[in-house]
């Protein structure tokens, strides 16, 4: 069907981006899934195949290449846009990785991925978001705004660039009728946690990890017509553990 909505979702393989695949797809909409793993014949949608780019965001030459095997996918209208990939290494033994011991080159992979993909992404899929009226949504984190036991130095502080990003895209791509938006989530159960996350989850309000599928409901929300005057903005998704 010609009307069919379609989604371009990065960091699709696990995690809040499997949960957001099944999201969007009991909508009826085609998910086209970018991720570094080739794609995994136990995923179970319908169409996966085709539709997966297998694409490494650290590498900014490759990003830009793969611009062109989307397009050719989307016949020039692009609904939705997410950003969810991201990296955040750590170092010997799980140790996190400060200002102090962060090698350059792993500051210039984390910002690959966590945030000159979603610009460059953004920017090559232009016309087509602009066709379709479309929104984009960057996952951002709590780790953007403080400092956190867990997340190192360049992850957090790419994610703080993500949030300012989307403001600026917000404020950009505005008049050109897409709208630009962030969620950031707090202590979601996926693969990313680390050992001691328990004692994080005695502290919040809801005494309890976030699941990935409520992440996926946020998504949905910023990418429907249900948040058609939405745009700038970063939903915060972390049980209280802003407050």
């Amino acid at each position: 069907m010609s009307d069919q909505k379609t989604i371009v979702l990065t960091g699709a393989s696990r995690g809040i981006g499997h949960a957001t695949v099944k999201r969007f797809g009991s909508e009826g909409w085609r998910v086209l899934t970018c991720s570094r793993q080739p794609f995994d014949p136990r995923c179970p949608w319908p169409g996966g195949e085709e539709n997966h780019i297998q694409i490494d965001l650290a590498d900014p030459k490759k990003t830009i290449e793969a611009i062109e095997t989307i397009k050719s996918k989307i016949n020039g209208r692009l609904d939705a846009l997410v950003n969810n990939a991201g990296i955040s290494p750590k170092g010997e033994g799980g140790k996190r990785l400060t200002t102090l011991d962060t090698d350059l080159r792993i500051w210039g992979q984390v910002f690959h991925v966590n945030f000159f993909a979603p610009v460059i992404l953004a920017r090559g899929l232009q016309d087509e978001l602009v066709a379709a009226g479309g929104a984009v949504v960057n996952v951002t984190s709590i780790v953007g705004s403080r400092v956190h036991p867990f997340a190192g130095a360049a992850y957090a502080t790419s994610k703080a660039a993500l949030a300012a990003l989307t403001r600026e895209m917000a404020h950009d791509f505005g008049p050109l009728g897409v709208r630009v938006n962030a969620i950031a989530p707090g202590e979601v159960e996926t693969a990313i946690l680390s050992p001691g996350t328990d004692k994080i989850v005695q502290t919040l309000p809801l005494r309890r990890l976030g699941q990935p599928k409520e992440v996926a409901e946020a998504i949905w929300f910023l990418c429907s017509a249900q948040s058609s005057y939405i745009t700038g903005t970063e939903i915060q998704i972390n049980g209280g553990q802003h407050v």
